[in-house]
C-alpha cells in the first residue's frame, strides 16, 4: 500500500508539472493561424436577417437602428426678455441625460434653424422629449418656453415614406399653461435609412465641439477625373543663346504644377535643334494649372541659361480618343533680357519657335492603384465607356474588439470610422465616439463595369475631434483593410462575414479587431459578365501605345498626390495618410519578408510540377506496379490512336473541375498570414521594411543588412547562373566552339533524321514510351549517355574570368582566357574586387591589367602583382592598397599634378621595385581622382594616349570582366 501511494504521488507530481509546462507553452504561444480566419455571421439584416443565401426581407443589407428625430424648422411670436425688449432665441431638445442646442440669432423674435436631432433608441432612458427655448444671456439663460413630447405618442416613419410635415406648437410655461409664442416642430421615430440621418446632430456625438461636427459625418467622395497628358517635342527653331562662340547644349523642360520632365540634350548643336521625344503628365479635372515649356542651354555643370519659355493652358489642348495623332503646332517661346546703359535699363525681347504635338489622351486608364487590386479598368473618356454589367452591393455593419488607439482624459479610446473605394467614389462612415465596439449599419452601392476588381474597405481613428488648433497636424491612425475581390462572390448572394482586421507592425502582424459586412453582387446580364473574361483588361491604347514600365511607376505617383491632394481640400476632408493607404502608395518598397514570400509563392506554383516529377519517377521505377502497369495500357492506347491524346486532356481536366465543385471556397478570399509570412518574418527583417528611405538606422545595422543581402544575392546570382549555364549548352550544340562534341552532335542529327525518316512515328513513340517506363531491373545508376554528353559541353562560364580571394596568407590568383582568344589583344579589367587577405596576380606576357575605377579598395592588405606583361594601367578612383609590390616589368602611368614632365619627380619610386612614368601634358580623357599608394605619397592618376592606343582600354565593352 505504502508503494502504491508513493507511486500515486510522484504520478500527481509529474502531471502537475506537466500542466504548468504546457500552461507556460500555451501563455507563449503566438496567436493561431484561427485567430486571423474569416467568420461567417448571421445578422437581422433589415430586420429580417438572413435565410440560407438571400434574404427574407428585401429592405437593405444592414440592421435596423432605431432613431428619435426632432426636426426644429423655426418660431414665430416670441416674447421678450430683457429690459430693452430684445431677445436671442436658440432651441434646447433634451432627453434624459441628452441635450442638443441650435444656434442662436441676436435681437429676433421670428427665428429660423432648419436643424434636426437624432437620438439612438437603444440609449434612451426617459419618457418624455422637451424642447424647450431660451434666450441667450451673458450670466444664465433665460427661460421662454417649452414643449413636452410622450415618447409613447410619438409616431412611425419608415421609407419610403414621405417626410413628415411639421407642425405649429403653442409654447407652454413652467407650470404647463400656454404663452405666447410657437414653434414649428416634426417629431417622429425613423431609422437610418432616414433623409435626415445624414445632417442630423448624434446624441452619441454630443461631446464633439461645433467646429469638428463636419468631421465625425458620413460623406461620399468622387476621385477627379485624371487624364494622360502628352507632349511631343518635336523641334525649335531660331534660338538666341547669349555666347555665340559655342555650340549651345539645348534641352527642353516642361512642368505641370509639381511635376516636371525634361528631354536629353539635342544631338544637333546649333540654333535649330531636333528632339522628337515624349513627357507624359497627369492632370486632374478642373484644369487648374498650366503647362510651362521652357528650352535651355547647359552652360556648364549645373548651370543652364533660359532661351525661352511659354505657358499652355490645358483648356486649349486637343483631347484623343484613339491612336490617331493629333495636329502639332508652332508655339512662340520668348526670352526678356534687361540691359543697362548707364543709367538706363532697358528691357529686350527675343522670339523663337518651338514645334509641339500636345494632347489629353483619354483612350488609357489613369493608374493610380496597384495593378493587382484595382477598382476601375475604364479609360478616361466617357465615350469609351461600355455599358456596367451590374450592380455592387455594401453593407457596413459594425466592428468588434476594436484595441484602443488614444488616451483622453485620463481612459483609453477609440473613434472609429469606415472608408470603401471602388472605383472611382469612395464612401466615408460616421465617426462613432468612443466605442470598442462601433456599429455603423450603412449601405452603400456601386456600378460594376468589370468582375475582375476589387473592392477596398479600411477601418482608421478620427484623430481630428478637437477642433481648431488642437487637430492640426494629428495623422488619423490605420486599424486594419479589407479586399474583397468581385470575381471571386456568386451573383445574387448575399454574403455576412466577420473580417479581421490585421497591421503589420514593427513588431510583427497585429489583429486589431473585426469589422462585419454584408456584400451583395447583382448582374444585370450573365452573358456581358461572361464576355468580359474574353476582353482585354486594360484599354486598348495600352496595348497599341504601351508605355514603360518607368513611366507607369512616376505617372501611378504622381496620379495618387493628385488624389490625395484634392480629397484633402473636400469638406470633410479625407486624410493624405487614409489615401495612401488605401491606394498601397507604399507597396514597392522592397523587404526581405516580402522577397521571401514571393520565393514562396514561385515554389507553390512549381510544387504541382514537383509533383508531378515524382509521381513520374515512381511509376519508372515500378513503386505500385499496378499502377505502373495501368499507365503501360494508357500508353499503348494512346499511341494506337494519337487522336485521343487531347480529348484525353481536356476531359481529364473537366472532370477535375466538376469534382473540385463540391469543394469550392463558400467564403471570400482574405489575406493569408502564412502566404505573406507576416506571423513568421523576424524582428529585424520587420524593422527593415519600416526603415525610412533613405535608411535612418546606424551604419553598422546598415552594415549587417547589407551583407545579409549579399548573402541571398549571391545564392540568386549562383541559381541564375547555373540557368544560364545550361541555356548557353544547348545553344551551343551546333556552334563548333567543341568541334568534336558538335561532330558528335552532328551526326546523332543526321542519323536520327534518316531513322526517323524510314521508321513509323507511332513505333518510335512505343519503343520511346516503354524504353522510358522499364522495369528497374534493366536500369543501372549511372547517368545517361545525353545527359553526360550535355554536362560535357562548352558554356560562356568558361571565358568568365574570375578572382577569387583565398583564404590563406598570400594567395596567388593567376589570370587566364580562352585558349581561342589572343592574349596580346586582351587587356583585364578589375571590378570591385575584395581581398581579405594578402594576394599575388600573374598575368602573362602581352596582356594588359586595367585596375578600374572603384577597385581593390584593401588599405591594409597588400597586393603584389607578378608578370611581364606589357602595361598595367590604373584608372580614375583606384585606390592601391598600402605595402603593394609590382615588378620592374611592370609599367604605371600617372599623371602628376602639375602635368610638367621635366619636374623632378618624373620617376616616382614604388617601393623600390618598379617607377612610374609621369606623362607629357594634361589629357582630359578621364576625371582624375587622388590615389595613395606606399611609398609615394599622392597623386593624380591618368591613363596616358599611348596606352589609350595600345590597350584600347577606354571602350567600355567587349573585356572578360575578373570579378
Amino acid at each position: 500500500m505504502q508503494r502504491l501511494a508513493k507511486k500515486t504521488l510522484r504520478s500527481s507530481k509529474l502531471k502537475g508539472k506537466a500542466r504548468v509546462r504546457m500552461k507556460h507553452k500555451m501563455m507563449q504561444r503566438p496567436f493561431r493561424p484561427e485567430d486571423y480566419s474569416l467568420k461567417q455571421t448571421s445578422p437581422h439584416l433589415g430586420g429580417g436577417g438572413v435565410a440560407g443565401d438571400k434574404l427574407t426581407s428585401t429592405y437593405d443589407l444592414v440592421e435596423q437602428m432605431q432613431y428619435l428625430y426632432v426636426r426644429v424648422v423655426k418660431a414665430k411670436d416670441l416674447p421678450a426678455k430683457d429690459i430693452t425688449g430684445s431677445l436671442d432665441p436658440y432651441v434646447e431638445v433634451k432627453l434624459g441625460n441628452y441635450k442638443g442646442t441650435t444656434r442662436h440669432f441676436e435681437k429676433k423674435t421670428n427665428p429660423e434653424w432648419n436643424q434636426v436631432f437624432a437620438f439612438s433608441k437603444d440609449r434612451i432612458q426617459a419618457s418624455n422629449l422637451d424642447v424647450i427655448v431660451k434666450d441667450k444671456d451673458f450670466v444664465k439663460d433665460d427661460f421662454v418656453g417649452r414643449i413636452t413630447f410622450d415618447l409613447s405618442e410619438i409616431p412611425k416613419r419608415v421609407p419610403p415614406d414621405s417626410p413628415l410635415a411639421p407642425q405649429w406648437y403653442r409654447l407652454e410655461n413652467k407650470n404647463g399653461d400656454k404663452i405666447k409664442g410657437e414653434l414649428m416642430l416634426a417629431v417622429w421615430m425613423g431609422t437610418q435609412a432616414d433623409e435626415a440621418f445624414p445632417n442630423a446632430w448624434h446624441s452619441d456625438a454630443a461631446t464633439v465641439p461645433s467646429d469638428a461636427l463636419a468631421n465625425i459625418r458620413s460623406k461620399v467622395y468622387l476621385t477627379p477625373k485624371l487624364w494622360y497628358v502628352r507632349v511631343n517635342v518635336i523641334e525649335a527653331q531660331d534660338l538666341q543663346p547669349s555666347d555665340k562662340g559655342r555650340f549651345p547644349e539645348v534641352f527642353v523642360k516642361a512642368s505641370l504644377g509639381n511635376q516636371a520632365l525634361r528631354t536629353r540634350i539635342s544631338s544637333i548643336r546649333g540654333i535649330n535643334p531636333v528632339w522628337n521625344e515624349d513627357l507624359m503628365f497627369v492632370a486632374a479635372e478642373p484644369f487648374e494649372e498650366h503647362l510651362v515649356i521652357s528650352v535651355e542651354d547647359r552652360v556648364g555643370p549645373n548651370k543652364e541659361e533660359l532661351l525661352g519659355k511659354t505657358i499652355i493652358p490645358l483648356q486649349s489642348v486637343d483631347r484623343r480618343l484613339d491612336y490617331k495623332p493629333v495636329l502639332s503646332r508652332w508655339y512662340t517661346i520668348e526670352k526678356h533680357v534687361v540691359i543697362t546703359e548707364g543709367d538706363k535699363k532697358r528691357e529686350l525681347k527675343f522670339s523663337s519657335r518651338i514645334h509641339l504635338r500636345i494632347c489629353l489622351d483619354g483612350g488609357y486608364h489613369v493608374l493610380d492603384e496597384s495593378t493587382h487590386y484595382s477598382s476601375d479598368f475604364r479609360p478616361t473618356a466617357k465615350q469609351l465607356w461600355k455599358p456596367s454589367i451590374g450592380v455592387l452591393e455594401l453593407g457596413i455593419l459594425n466592428a468588434q474588439g476594436l484595441l484602443p488607439m488614444m488616451t483622453k482624459d485620463g481612459k483609453v479610446t477609440i473613434d472609429a470610422y469606415c472608408i470603401a473605394k471602388y472605383g472611382p467614389k469612395w464612401v466615408r462612415t460616421r465617426t462613432i465616439i468612443d466605442s470598442f465596439a462601433p456599429k455603423w449599419n450603412e449601405q452603400y452601392t456601386w456600378e460594376v463595369y468589370d468582375p475582375c476588381t476589387v473592392l477596398t474597405i479600411g477601418v482608421f481613428d478620427n484623430c481630428h475631434l478637437h477642433g481648431g488648433e488642437k487637430s492640426a497636424g494629428t495623422r488619423d491612425s490605420k486599424i486594419g483593410k479589407v479586399r474583397i475581390r468581385l470575381s471571386t462572390l456568386e451573383t445574387d448572394k448575399v454574403y455576412t462575414h466577420a473580417y479581421p482586421l490585421l497591421v503589420l507592425l514593427p513588431s510583427g502582424v497585429k489583429k486589431m479587431g473585426e469589422v462585419q459586412l454584408a456584400v451583395r453582387f447583382t448582374s444585370s446580364s450573365r452573358l456581358n459578365m461572361m464576355y468580359m473574361y474574353m476582353l482585354p483588361l486594360l484599354p486598348k491604347m495600352h496595348y497599341l501605345f504601351p508605355l514603360s514600365v518607368t513611366q507607369l511607376d512616376n505617372l501611378r505617383h504622381q496620379a495618387t498626390q493628385i488624389v490625395s491632394m484634392r480629397l484633402g481640400r473636400a469638406e470633410p476632408p479625407l486624410r493624405k495618410e487614409v489615401v495612401e493607404y488605401m491606394l498601397d502608395v507604399d507597396s514597392h518598397m522592397w523587404s526581405m519578408r516580402k522577397s521571401k514570400a514571393n520565393f514562396f509563392r514561385i515554389m507553390g506554383v512549381l510544387s504541382g510540377i514537383i509533383a508531378v516529377g515524382k509521381w513520374f519517377n515512381q511509376i519508372c521505377n515500378w513503386r505500385n506496379p499496378l499502377t505502373t502497369v495501368l499507365i503501360h495500357v494508357l500508353f499503348v492506347i494512346l499511341v494506337l490512336y494519337p487522336e485521343l491524346i487531347l480529348p484525353t486532356v481536356f476531359l481529364y481536366l473537366f472532370l477535375i473541375g466538376v469534382w473540385y465543385y463540391r469543394f469550392r471556397p463558400r467564403h471570400p478570399p482574405h489575406m493569408d498570414t502564412r502566404l505573406s509570412l507576416a506571423d513568421t518574418a523576424h524582428p529585424d527583417e520587420l524593422d527593415e521594411e519600416f526603415d525610412t528611405f533613405p535608411t535612418s538606422r546606424p551604419p553598422d545595422i546598415v552594415r549587417m543588412r547589407y551583407d545579409r543581402l549579399r548573402s541571398v544575392a549571391g545564392k540568386i546570382q549562383t541559381v541564375v547562373g547555373d540557368l544560364a549555364t545550361q541555356g548557353e549548352r544547348l545553344q551551343s550544340l551546333l556552334s563548333w566552339r567543341d568541334p568534336r562534341a558538335t561532330a558528335l552532335f552532328v551526326i546523332f542529327c543526321l542519323v536520327a533524321a534518316i531513322v526517323l525518316y524510314v521508321t513509323p512515328f507511332r513505333l518510335v513513340s512505343f519503343l520511346a514510351g516503354i524504353y522510358l517506363l522499364r522495369h528497374p531491373r534493366f536500369r543501372h545508376k549511372m547517368p545517361s549517355v545525353p545527359l553526360n554528353f550535355f554536362r560535357r559541353y562548352l558554356a560562356a562560364s568558361y571565358n568568365k574570368l574570375a578572382i577569387s580571394p583565398s583564404k590563406s596568407d598570400t594567395s596567388t590568383v593567376e589570370l587566364v582566357a580562352s585558349s581561342k582568344d589572343r592574349l596580346d589583344q586582351l587587356p583585364m579589367r578589375i571590378l570591385s574586387s575584395g581581398f581579405e587577405q594578402d594576394a599575388k596576380m600573374k598575368f602573362k606576357s602581352g596582356m594588359s591589367l586595367i585596375i578600374n575605377e572603384g577597385s581593390l579598395l584593401v588599405p591594409k592588405k597588400s597586393i603584389e602583382i607578378i608578370g611581364k606583361g606589357k602595361n598595367v594601367l590604373v584608372d580614375s578612383l583606384a585606390k592601391i592598397p598600402n605595402k603593394s609590390r609590382f615588378l620592374p616589368e611592370s609599367r604605371f602611368d600617372f599623371k602628376s599634378n602639375t602635368g610638367a614632365s621635366s619636374s623632378s619627380s618624373s620617376k616616382i619610386a614604388l617601393n623600390g621595385v618598379g617607377d612610374a612614368n609621369l606623362v607629357d601634358g594634361a589629357t582630359d580623357m578621364l576625371v582624375s581622382k587622388v590615389v595613395d599608394f606606399a611609398g609615394s605619397g599622392s597623386d593624380m592618376v591618368q591613363i596616358s594616349e599611348a596606352d589609350k592606343k595600345d590597350s584600347d582600354c577606354c571602350k567600355s565593352d567587349g573585356y572578360p570582366r575578373l570579378e
